[in-house]
């Protein structure tokens, strides 16, 4: 991570191999990216960073840290186990009033959040590691139903010749042709 800059650097992957934990190389050549973070990212992760500096100081001798660059560790810096994440992200949504969902569906959101907000599919394609943007907008994406009817009363200004939308500029504002 770098955190001055606000960009991730996926090099590594956790993955249960055997029984163990283990760190291995990413799914995909896809998968190893680069990933721009938002503000409120870069202040949590510094908050983090400071914890695990801190978590290693108290461990000492005990340390299992191997320096392979957790973000996040369990205390004494070891990885920590999946069913445990799973387990703590209930928690908190249970205890922010917050309807309960697997963790991984967070990636369903974060590229739906994208795609409301205007991101493009190659960029939500890249963000997420995905080979194709087919797998990115048939499984990742869902279009709320809000967006929906914002679309459509796009569509009507359009149709309408509403004043209030931008000009494109192509000189038939309003007037659609058929081709």
């Amino acid at each position: 991570m770098d955190l001055h800059e606000g960009v991730l650097t996926v090099r590594q992957a956790l993955q249960r191999v055997g029984g163990e934990l283990l760190i291995v190389a990413p799914k995909t050549q896809r998968s190893a990216r680069r990933v721009a973070l938002p503000a409120e990212c870069v202040t949590a992760l510094r908050a983090q960073r400071a914890q695990q500096v801190a978590d290693r100081k108290a461990a000492g001798t005990n340390w299992k840290g191997t320096g392979q660059g957790l973000v996040f560790t369990t205390k004494n810096g070891t990885p920590i186990e999946p069913r445990n994440l799973n387990r703590s992200f209930e928690a908190l949504c249970a205890r922010a009033g917050v309807r309960k969902v697997r963790f991984h569906a967070l990636r369903h959101t974060r590229a739906s959040l994208l795609h409301e907000q205007g991101g493009d599919a190659r960029m939500i394609m890249e963000v997420l590691g995905h080979s194709s943007i087919r797998v990115t907008m048939d499984i990742y994406t869902f279009v709320r139903l809000d967006s929906q009817r914002s679309a459509f009363d796009r569509v009507g200004d359009a149709l309408r010749g509403d004043d209030n939308r931008p000009d494109d500029d192509d000189g038939a504002a309003g007037v659609f042709v058929a081709v």
